[in-house]
């Protein structure tokens, strides 16, 4: 294996969440940067390719990708060869897709070797000492089959603001093959945003080989609130005002989402939508209990349907004075 294991979604710069299109993308930017026809003879530049290269080749397939988030680097590189790494890996053929119509260049061919699709890698004559054996005792020949793991399960957890608030500990109820139902206790952190996942490892799936169990990943859904809206650590709150109070200035009294209440004074001449800071009293910034954000308290002016007589008298007066 490699001197280094690199973290191979640091090397194409993504996060673990990445698509398949997002990886494929990122790869193809950083190989049309790095290609050794486009830097001949820079060292940096063919460690970088091989580098994106063999990320690209395990994260682009599921069964290696999967197998790559369950065990991580280490873990990977223990039951993987470079071979099983590479194999059924057509690189020349991706880089042509790319709009390299040569594939790999004659700068990573050295005397017969040549590009191998099936097996092998493709450097494979650029380490040092060759294929050699893994750390798991694999050879060139390549490893012993490993037994499938079972597949994952995906399911929706339903949180409220509270919740990203505190924190929470849910439990998740899940059909399981024999028929029967199991409860999973899942600890939800203070705040997490929507569309998140929680991955629970060895939750998922038995494997019909043996192997391990799947991973479950649950998608957190942040149920509406009556009152409150977030935006990313902020709360905004809504808090309506008269017309002469916006105009002559006024004090409200606004209750946070844990239930404290601030005196906050709206000045004079206050425009429909501004916007009043309470700071600290938003959601927290992460697990750590970090810095809270804000509550924003959101004017609105009410502006009356019907008036009075005398209502009317007013502001017909008002409006001659140039209000």
């Amino acid at each position: 294996m490699n001197k280094k294991q690199t973290d191979y979604y640091e090397a194409l710069g993504l996060s673990q969440e990445a698509s398949a299109e997002d990886i494929k993308k990122a790869y193809r930017q950083l190989a049309l940067k790095y290609h050794p026809d486009k830097n001949p003879g820079n060292k940096v530049s063919e460690e970088k390719f091989k580098e994106i290269s063999e990320a690209y080749a395990v994260l682009s397939d599921p069964e290696k990708r999967r197998q790559y988030d369950t065990f991580g680097s280490a873990g990977f590189h223990q039951r993987f060869s470079q071979e099983d790494i590479f194999r059924n890996f057509d690189l020349d053929s991706i880089l042509r897709q790319f709009g390299f119509g040569g594939g790999l260049g004659g700068g990573f061919r050295t005397g017969a070797s040549t590009f191998r699709s099936s097996a092998g890698s493709p450097f494979e004559h650029l380490f040092q000492g060759g294929m050699g054996a893994t750390a798991s005792g694999c050879r060139s020949g390549g490893c012993a089959p490993q037994a499938v793991a079972g597949a994952d399960l995906n399911y929706t957890l339903n949180i409220s603001l509270d919740d990203v608030l505190h924190g929470a500990e849910k439990t998740v109820t899940v059909r399981q093959a024999t028929g029967g139902q199991q409860s999973i206790s899942v600890k939800v952190p203070k705040g997490i945003e929507h569309g998140k996942r929680l991955r629970l490892s060895g939750q998922g799936a038995p494997s019909p080989q043996g192997g391990p169990p799947g991973d479950m990943y649950l998608k957190i859904n942040l149920a509406p609130h009556p009152r409150f809206q977030r935006e990313e650590d902020d709360l905004v709150v809504e808090h309506r005002i008269s017309f002469s109070q916006a105009c002559l200035g006024t004090n409200i009294e606004v209750e946070t989402l844990e239930g404290k209440k601030f005196n906050v004074k709206v000045p004079a001449g206050v425009q429909q939508d501004a916007r009043l800071r309470i700071k600290g009293h938003g959601l927290p910034a992460g697990p750590m209990g970090g810095e809270r954000g804000d509550l924003l308290v959101k004017l609105a002016v009410t502006v009356p349907k019907t008036l009075s007589p005398e209502q009317e008298e007013l502001i017909q007066s008002l409006a001659a004075s140039g209000l």
